[in-house]
């Protein structure tokens, strides 16, 4: 499969998903910040070629489909009080 199609694949298959790089400090943030609202994300590292495919940037987070984007993105959510609602929509919560 090309980069596109499996990170489509993977994007379709889980309802919280990060595209991370190897020793990435924001995904671990990421990671601890949808672990205390009670989502366990799929984790996938991705080679600096894939990047393009995740939408030019990692870490990317998806939910329930959707690029929700960084660090920031998803911070700005969470502080927005978005971020439960649309992870109890896809079915994470």
């Amino acid at each position: 499969d090309s980069p596109e199609i499996r990170i489509r694949r993977l994007v379709s298959e889980n309802p919280v998903i990060i595209f991370s790089r190897p020793s990435c400090c924001m995904c671990h943030v990421m990671k601890r910040l949808l672990s205390a609202v009670g989502v366990h994300p799929t984790v996938i590292e991705v080679e600096e070629c894939e990047i393009p495919a995740v939408g030019g940037a990692a870490p990317a987070v998806y939910i329930g489909g959707a690029c929700i984007g960084g660090l920031e993105s998803l911070v700005a959510l969470h502080l927005s009080n978005d971020l439960v609602p649309k992870l109890v929509e896809v079915g994470a919560l």
